[in-house]
């Protein structure tokens, strides 16, 4: 079955957002079994949402992660930390919105949010 246009489009953002080697290690470990939740992803969450043009990349990170950051969900954290290579969110911005998140999603959270921020951001700054 050929992809819609929603899903080619969020193939492109995904890959904008997150990287091509990142999507492609994705693409490669898609099986039979989480295939259907990779079309859903691509299609809803970046051919939808991600695609739209009321909010540019940058305000769509510090969006994502603030709100990744409140539901404590590290991993996905992480990815978009790393993310922010490509969306324009700098570490002022990630800065300011674990602020936040520790006003309106908790102080434990938010230093959760931090002890992620440092690491990932030292795992970036050795990669270069």
């Amino acid at each position: 079955m050929k992809p819609s246009p929603r899903h080619e489009q969020g193939m492109v953002t995904r890959r904008s957002v997150l990287g091509e080697a990142h999507v492609a290690r994705a693409e490669d470990a898609k099986t039979e079994f989480d295939a259907p939740f990779q079309d859903l992803i691509t299609e809803s969450a970046w051919g939808h949402v991600w695609s739209r043009d009321a909010w540019d990349y940058r305000q769509r990170s510090i969006v994502t992660l603030a709100l990744l950051c409140a539901q404590g969900h590290w991993e996905e954290v992480a990815m978009h930390i790393r993310a922010t290579a490509n969306t324009g969110a700098s570490r002022e911005d990630i800065q300011e919105l674990i602020l936040h998140v520790a006003i309106y999603a908790g102080v434990p959270t938010a230093n959760h949010a931090i002890k992620v921020a440092k690491q990932t951001f030292a795992e970036m700054d050795d990669a270069k």
